[in-house]
């Protein structure tokens, strides 16, 4: 063992002995501020983060371009596109969450509507105090019924919060201001901690009646404007293409710690707009775009010519970020037969030519994906030793052999005859699972059907990601095709898995716990709106998730990760594909912002500002411009 394995492994020892005494102290004491790796950098005492300018001016206007259409204000069931402003899993910018999650910190979250949470030693449940301030933009107060009223609905309607909370039997008030929720197994440490991100929801506003004298129904779409607690409310709106959000002057948590220095601008205007390519025009233009997240490699190397970019106007920028990287990949999803023999998801593997893609088309940006834990100490390596294979011996005769006899690696296209050795790999694999070559064409040897499917994109990213794959796909017989759509339908086809293959992207946490749920278990394959993307349908994954959702300490949470991580990879769930450890963003410069974004996240730009000498300056040189 070499010298900086010995103290990384020393010091991730010291950090798990930390915090499980940290999570024995804090049984049954109330606490400010949640934190699953250790305690956070701020203690209890959190006032406001580190890198905000306290003294930021609010007002003005941040203009956003958003691809695609909408048609509801609701977005926790699968029906319908939510508008934006609105968000799945989050509050949003209309509703405001039991706790807040960190921004600088990984699996941090400090107080919003609660203002503190307990749990006994066992994990039975959690209580939650509420901040007595907290109220809708009504005026009426945030009570536990709402709480309570919102776990209801939400567990009962939403696949992300029923997969999330499972094991989270009830709500229930137990004073005017804490709700203690009730679990139905011991032992689960992150989810007393992860029932902060609850959305708490208006039950005196869904149970009431609108305008017409129609009463709502949280389970349908709607465009009527709900009732929010949030920072921001509805202001106007256009069906499907454009929506306004205008902070709320009064908003009774605007001086909590999380907001302090953020939540600048008046006004958040959404345009819509059908294509990517003329969102990217809109935003050259100025006007109806001000802040664009970079997800093109050829375009941040080649496209930011344009006259505002020359003239200092617009503004490139790389922000670093210290956040686990995500599994973006190929979805292969299972629920299709010509996708259920893992020999042939391991062929498909062998055609995807990163090496030569991240050359020519990414201007050598990005690295290849080798962990669906990547950047973190989760991600899998070398083969399985220690615990992880104790806990990998239970299930050899329901693995891949590799698992415990190979590294797993990608193949690699690092010669001139790497691409010929590859692909003749993938012809051997697709062999061995019954499919031949004739006439050009792989098909089964057994009922001559050809071997062909079809990648659903929403974007021309999609195309350029998928078209090097498809061209070496065919060399080998292989048709695929691509097909784009408008974002709304790709929406829906993607919830309800109507598919062969996506490009989808998975994030992860530094703790991951419940949340797996929703991306691989047999529960979620099933279950229209989750992340199973695949259609993974796999006992032992099923075991591995419980097991680190009841992981005993972190320890034990780190090897059993390893081991789940191991069987996703082997089983060839996924083709792979790559990330990039950077946030670019370009932005017409019309903001002031902190001297320092935080590292987790990369960028904040709810921490941003309006600069207004700066905005009128623009819009002095470039004619409707805000």
């Amino acid at each position: 063992m070499t010298v900086g394995r010995s103290r990384t492994l020393f010091a991730s020892m010291l950090a798990c002995a930390f915090a499980v005494s940290l999570q024995a102290s804090f049984a049954d004491e109330w606490h400010t501020t949640s934190s699953l790796i250790g305690s956070s950098k701020y203690g209890e005492n959190f006032q406001r983060y580190d890198y905000v300018n306290p003294d930021a001016p609010k007002g003005g206007t941040l203009n956003t371009v958003v691809v695609g259409t909408f048609d509801s204000f609701n977005p926790y069931i699968v029906q319908g596109s939510p508008a934006a402003g609105f968000a799945q899993f989050t509050g949003g910018l209309l509703y405001d969450t039991l706790m807040d999650q960190a921004t600088d910190e990984g699996s941090v979250s400090h107080p919003l509507v609660a203002e503190a949470y307990k749990y006994p030693a066992d994990y039975s449940s959690a209580t939650y105090r509420l901040d007595r301030r907290a109220k809708w933009h009504d005026g009426q107060p945030i009570t536990v019924d709402d709480v309570v009223w919102s776990f209801q609905v939400l567990k009962a309607n939403s696949p992300m919060y029923s997969r999330y909370f499972e094991n989270v039997t009830e709500a229930v008030a137990i004073s005017d201001r804490e709700v203690e929720f009730h679990f139905n197994q011991k032992g689960n440490r992150e989810l007393p901690k992860i029932l902060g991100d609850l959305v708490v929801l208006p039950k005196h506003w869904w149970e009431g009646t609108d305008a017409s004298g129609k009463k709502r129904d949280i389970t349908r779409p709607t465009l009527e404007p709900p009732l929010g607690s949030g920072a921001y409310k509805i202001a106007s709106f256009k069906p499907g293409s454009e929506i306004v959000w205008q902070r709320v002057p009064d908003y009774w948590g605007a001086k909590l710690p999380v907001k302090i220095g953020r939540e600048n601008f008046d006004t958040q205007r959404f345009t819509y707009i059908l294509d990517d390519n003329a969102a990217w025009q809109a935003f050259t233009k100025g006007g109806l775009d001000d802040i664009k997240p970079e997800n093109s490699s050829r375009r941040w190397a080649t496209a930011y010519n344009f006259p505002a970019v020359s003239a200092g106007d617009v503004i490139k920028k790389v922000f670093k970020t210290t956040s686990p990287q995500p599994m973006q990949a190929f979805m292969l999803n299972q629920r299709r037969p010509m996708f259920q023999d893992r020999l042939v998801r391991a062929a498909l593997t062998y055609p995807f030519d990163f090496e030569t893609m991240n050359r020519t088309l990414f201007y050598n940006s990005n690295t290849r994906t080798h962990s669906y834990f990547g950047g973190t100490e989760l991600a899998s390596s070398g083969l399985p030793q220690g615990k992880e294979l104790e806990i990998l011996e239970k299930y050899r005769d329901k693995l891949p052999p590799e698992v415990f006899t190979q590294e797993f690696k990608l193949p690699v296209y690092d010669s001139p005859q790497a691409e010929r050795k590859n692909l003749k790999t993938a012809v051997e694999l697709f062999a061995k699972a019954g499919w031949v070559i004739k006439g050009g064409k792989m098909v089964n040897a057994k009922t001559g059907a050809p071997f062909k499917f079809e990648i659903l994109g929403s974007a021309d990213t999609d195309q350029v990601i998928s078209s090097p794959w498809i061209a070496n796909l065919r060399k080998i017989g292989v048709e695929a095709t691509l097909r784009i759509i408008d974002q709304s339908q790709y929406i829906n086809r993607r919830d309800h898995f109507d598919y062969d293959v996506i490009i989808g992207i998975l994030g992860q946490s530094e703790s991951p716990g419940n949340e797996q749920r929703d991306f691989w278990s047999s529960k979620a394959a099933d279950s229209p709106g989750s992340r199973n993307y695949s259609g993974i349908k796999n006992p032992v994954v099923d075991a591995l998730v419980d097991r680190i959702i009841f992981a005993t300490d972190r320890d034990d949470l780190v090897a059993t990760t390893h081991a789940l991580d191991r069987v996703l990879l082997w089983n060839y769930y996924v083709v792979p594909q790559y990330y990039r450890a950077v946030v670019w963003l370009a932005y017409w410069n019309k903001f002031g912002m902190p001297e320092k974004q935080p590292s987790y996240r990369g960028a904040d730009t709810d921490s941003w500002w309006i600069d207004t000498e700066k905005e009128k300056a623009l819009a002095a040189k470039y004619k409707g411009l805000n």
